[in-house]
């Protein structure tokens, strides 16, 4: 039997990235462009052997020239369509037939080399899914029919129990039966701490199990697994574009064509206009082809695009796809669901009002110990944080509206619940515990009124809790630009009321239907951006021009969203605006320069002005540029 096993140190370090044999290849050709033509140079100026220059030359023109041609002639006959890679082409073997085969090598080169940095770009974000897909293991060892046998990731199936021992990943998303232990959920989540796992608590794929073994039964087969879903999101997110690279593409074909159109157009104005020489004439139509190429224009956008992508990623922050990108930058209003986005979607115990809180404490434990409600196992829960043992009793018996009652050990009647029920036992609230009663009501908790007989020991409230740091995220988005900020909630008013004032938020709707909430997406001041974590949240998050998910949401709410924000901390929101509006800086400072260099560089070369040299290192030098622009964001923390 085989065994996955990991060295959990180095799982959690971000992977390392490696070359695609796409990105060797084209390494190797711009080394070969650039070493035909350090050969041909040297032949040509420096010991003057026109068969060593003639080698090197035609070496670079080759390894520079054939790749970029055969995209052409693809993108002619196939796609019928032109683009930048004919235009080089043309452009060097235009100075070639001028008597400048330099020239025509170096362009050749500093174009293989924009396209090497280009597909080194892009491969960053590549290797971002490729990661993710190495997450997963070959397989599992799988405990079926009560017989443990090793199973290939597509042949687990829902219900089958994951044996996963310490050092191996998780295989499928799983929920554990058996055993405990604490789980590096780094590789998904980005969760530094390790997290503690007992029976009934839920394992995702690509997990590290690290130190005790569990049986786990699988809930979702490794197909539709948290990180199949990952994978599928960064795919999704390489295939959509924004609306700028959408542009840039639909109107580069036309552009290539005005271009070529021009050359020759150029050239005759210059011969017959000017009455330039033959050699002249078409020197500087070469010139003006080389510096009209729109390179830099068409990878400006996806370059900055593609390295923001693969830097919010990296942090935990999942863009669909770079158009997400650009609105996020644009974002003017964000609306936020309540529970589940807001809080934690868990009841908590949040005050205890009582002569002696820890001995009320242990008897609301006690009691709630014998209920499955969520309130009740809040107060058992806070009960074991706190160190309170919960005191036992017997004969407890659930009460339908009213709450729980059982016997202490000296035969009294202890009773855990509402109003209604302390009415039953005969018991009165004194003038403090009304009060704190009111002031839970008022602040939208659930009240819990724990006695013994006509006694009353004390009042607990409970409540869903917050996220932790919610308020400090939601001031830390404001400061990023975000002034609007809005809570729209199903809720009652009391409880929106107090969640917005705890988490600093000035408007909130409450008591909202899903079609109250899209309707007020298409009120809100746009663009809006909504934050939410459920199904009743989805016709929200379509409709915004903006959706966000948290990933502990459900898998409509995160289909809907454009954004998945992986590690469920909206504080991550904040630094992806900034990086949005970084990477829309960026776009407009790489187009700006681009189209200047063309505007500014074109017409002075068919003045005669820009020496071909001079026109290749402004155009090539221009698209090495914008590509280092955009590559620059992949050192952004978000």
């Amino acid at each position: 039997m085989t065994t996955q096993t990991l060295s959990t140190p180095r799982d959690r370090r971000e992977p390392r990235f490696t070359m695609s044999p796409e990105l060797r290849r084209a390494v190797t050709l711009t080394t070969l462009t650039l070493a035909g033509l350090l050969v041909g140079l040297s032949g040509q100026y420096l010991l003057h052997l026109p068969a060593m220059q003639w080698a090197g030359y035609v070496t670079a023109f080759l390894a520079g020239g054939i790749p970029a041609g055969r995209e052409a002639l693809h993108s002619l006959f196939v796609e019928r369509k032109l683009d930048v890679d004919l235009l080089m082409v043309l452009a060097a073997l235009g100075a070639a037939s001028i008597g400048q085969a330099a020239d025509g090598a170096i362009l050749l080169f500093l174009f293989s080399l924009s396209n090497t940095l280009q597909d080194w770009a892009m491969g960053r974000t590549s290797s971002a899914i490729q990661a993710l897909m190495d997450l997963n293991p070959e397989g599992a060892t799988v405990r079926r029919d009560g017989v443990e046998k090793w199973c290939e990731l597509g042949e687990i199936r829902i219900g089958d129990l994951l044996v996963v021992r310490p050092g191996e990943r998780v295989a499928a998303d799983a929920r554990v039966v058996r055993g405990q232990t604490s789980v590096d959920e780094s590789p998904i989540t980005g969760e530094s701490v390790p997290v503690d796992k007992v029976p009934g608590a839920e394992l995702a794929s690509g997990t590290v199990n690290l130190n005790g073994s569990v049986e786990a039964e699988v809930i979702r087969p490794a197909g539709e697994s948290t990180l199949a879903r990952l994978v599928g999101l960064m795919e999704q997110a390489q295939t959509q574009k924004s609306r700028t690279e959408s542009l840039t593409e639909r109107w580069e074909s036309p552009y290539a064509m005005i271009v070529l159109a021009l050359v020759p157009a150029a050239y005759a104005l210059l011969r017959y206009g000017f009455g330039l020489s033959v050699d002249d004439a078409w020197y500087r139509a070469m010139t003006f082809m080389v510096v009209a190429s729109p390179c830099a224009v068409v990878i400006s956008t996806p370059a900055v695009m593609l390295s923001a992508m693969a830097a919010a990623a990296r942090a935990g922050v999942l863009f669909k796809s770079s158009a997400a990108l650009d609105a996020l930058a644009g974002v003017q209003t964000v609306a936020f669901d309540k529970t589940g986005t807001l809080t934690q979607a868990r009841m908590t115990l949040t005050a205890v009002h009582a002569v002696d809180d820890a001995q009320a404490l242990a008897l609301a434990a006690g009691l709630e110990a014998h209920s499955e409600h969520p309130i009740a196992q809040a107060i058992v829960t806070a009960a074991r944080e706190r160190g309170v043992t919960a005191l036992t009793v017997t004969d407890a018996q659930a009460i339908a509206g009213h709450g729980i009652e059982a016997r202490l050990p000296d035969g009294q009647v202890a009773w855990a619940g509402n109003l209604r029920l302390a009415q039953r036992q005969g018991a009165t609230l004194d003038a403090t515990q009304q009060a704190a009663l009111g002031d839970l009501g008022a602040r939208g908790s659930s009240s819990v009124i724990v006695g013994v007989g006509p006694r009353v020991s004390g009042v607990m409230g409970v409540a869903d809790a917050l996220r932790p740091d919610i308020r400090s995220a939601l001031d830390a988005l404001k400061a990023s630009g975000v002034t609007h900020r809005v809570m729209l909630t199903g809720d009652r008013e009391e409880v929106a009321r107090t969640v917005a004032a705890e988490v600093g938020l000035s408007e909130f709707r409450a008591g909202l239907l899903p079609e109250d909430k899209l309707r007020l997406i298409g009120e809100l001041p746009g663009p809006v951006a909504m934050v939410g974590d459920g199904v009743n949240d989805a016709p929200a998050l379509a409709r915004a021009d903006l959706g966000v998910a948290v990933a502990s949401g459900t898998d409509v709410a995160i289909e809907s969203a454009d954004v998945v924000l992986m590690q469920n901390d909206l504080g991550k929101l904040a630094g992806a605006v900034r990086l949005a509006r970084d990477a829309r800086r960026t776009v407009i400072t790489n187009l700006a320069f681009a189209f200047g260099v063309i505007l500014i560089v074109a017409p002075l070369a068919v003045a005669g002005k820009v020496p071909l040299p001079l026109g290749v290192l402004a155009h090539e030098g221009g698209t090495v540029f914008v590509v280092f622009m955009g590559l620059r964001l992949l050192r952004h923390r978000v």
